[in-house]
């Protein structure tokens, strides 16, 4: 259990129904801990029913997301401890997803390897699940988990999050318990534990396919499979459809499952072109709008807390998609950055007084200052020009804390350093 906190404290997260915060659990548990262990021994313990909320999708969609309790997610945590050991050495080499030392980057490499085979297989079936997360089967599910798990009372257990109801945010204590929405299916996704319930379930997905000769490559609910030509495709489209609609009870999402060639496909958010893996063009407007929406003018928001906010978008994001960026990408987002910066920070100069002084105390003349504070051209076209470039060098905005994508990509694609920026 003490391993389970410290990886729930670590991955932070907010609060659940109960609105305990990470940093509230530990008072919390010096107090409770005996009995909720002595509730977990019996199999009196009652899982407490999840926080919905909403994140936004591409389309103007949501994807809903369950937080539950800290102390569930202590629960849950110490139980995935548990049974990951139990399940990882039967699990599938094709599947990459919510595993040990594995990764997306594991899965889009070893479709990379399949398709480089000689007499490589040219064509991809595409298969997306809806809603998989929401419409997992508990009765198929628990039947999958007795297969292993001879203890009764664990089995309660994890039923009983299964079962868990939802509540939705923003309610009064008076309203929760009216709005409870009981589940009789699917997994809430949030939890720690349910990335591995998950691979159980599919993991007889995976094993189907390899009786069947597929090469595939899974990761959590997406996957591909490689084969001969669209017909093939087509049939094996149709097959695993009835497959999964049959033993799995899941649904296959049939506007959004297809069959295309190799270099038509996307997987993860990347696509292997001329034996290349590169990061897709959906891949690269989410990045732009991402940082778009992080520097808008209208914010508001101090520069300071702007660029801390950039920093810690471009390292996640580049850490995932510096493998499929070329380096002249990396150096015109780059470019690009830079001149959003400097557009928010003439906008937060604001008065023309505050901007002749600002750029006289970066060293600009006194001739150009006054030009260029009273241009009537808009804040966009300023920002692009020589004065503003030269008063927010690129030495000085790193200085203030902007992260630059081109040094995070040479660091990532050549950590010896052997390929160095060109500033």
């Amino acid at each position: 259990m003490e391993r389970a906190w410290k990886q729930v404290k670590s991955n932070k997260g907010a609060a659940g129904v109960d609105g305990m915060e990470i940093g509230d659990f530990p008072d919390f548990a010096k107090e409770h801990w005996e009995r909720i262990l002595q509730k977990l021994a019996n199999g009196s313990y009652s899982p407490s029913p999840v926080r919905s909320v909403q994140i936004p999708k591409d389309g103007g969609k949501y994807r809903h997301l369950g937080i539950p309790t800290v102390l569930d997610r202590v629960i849950q945590q110490a139980i995935s401890q548990a049974l990951t050991p139990l399940y990882e050495p039967h699990f599938s080499d094709h599947s990459h997803g919510f595993r040990p030392e594995r990764s997306a980057h594991d899965a889009i490499d070893e479709m990379l390897r399949e398709s480089n085979i000689k007499g490589a297989k040219s064509h991809v079936v595409d298969c997306d699940l809806a809603a998989f997360f929401d419409t997992v089967n508990h009765q198929k599910l628990m039947g999958k988990l007795r297969e292993r798990i001879a203890d009764p009372a664990l089995l309660k257990l994890i039923h009983g999050y299964l079962k868990a109801g939802v509540i939705p945010s923003k309610l009064s204590r008076e309203e929760r318990e009216e709005e409870r929405q009981v589940r009789n299916e699917g997994v809430p996704q949030g939890g720690p534990l349910s990335p591995l319930l998950a691979n159980i379930l599919l993991d007889e997905l995976d094993h189907e396919l390899e009786k069947r000769g597929h090469k595939f490559v899974r990761y959590a609910d997406d996957f591909v499979i490689l084969c001969w030509s669209l017909r093939a495709g087509e049939r094996i489209l149709r097959s695993v459809t009835k497959y999964l609609s049959d033993e799995l009870k899941l649904t296959v999402n049939t506007t959004k499952s297809q069959v295309v060639k190799l270099r038509d496909a996307s997987f993860l958010g990347f696509e292997i072109v001329h034996r290349r893996i590169w990061w897709t063009k959906k891949s690269q407007k989410k990045f732009k709008d991402r940082i778009k929406e992080i520097t808008k003018r209208t914010r508001g928001h101090s520069p300071t807390k702007v660029t801390a906010e950039l920093r810690m978008y471009v390292r996640g994001a580049m850490n995932y998609y510096a493998k499929g960026m070329k380096c002249g990408e990396a150096r015109d987002l780059d470019k690009w950055m830079r001149s959003r910066m400097r557009l928010y920070y003439w906008k937060q100069w604001g008065r023309p007084r505050t901007r002749r002084w600002k750029l006289l105390r970066l060293g600009i003349g006194r001739g150009e200052v006054h030009k260029v504070s009273r241009s009537r051209k808009g804040p966009w076209r300023i920002s692009h020009t020589s004065i503003v470039h030269r008063a927010m060098t690129i030495a000085w905005l790193e200085s203030q804390g902007l992260p630059s994508i081109e040094k995070q990509w040479c660091s990532i694609r050549y950590p010896n350093g052997k390929k160095r920026p060109t500033g």
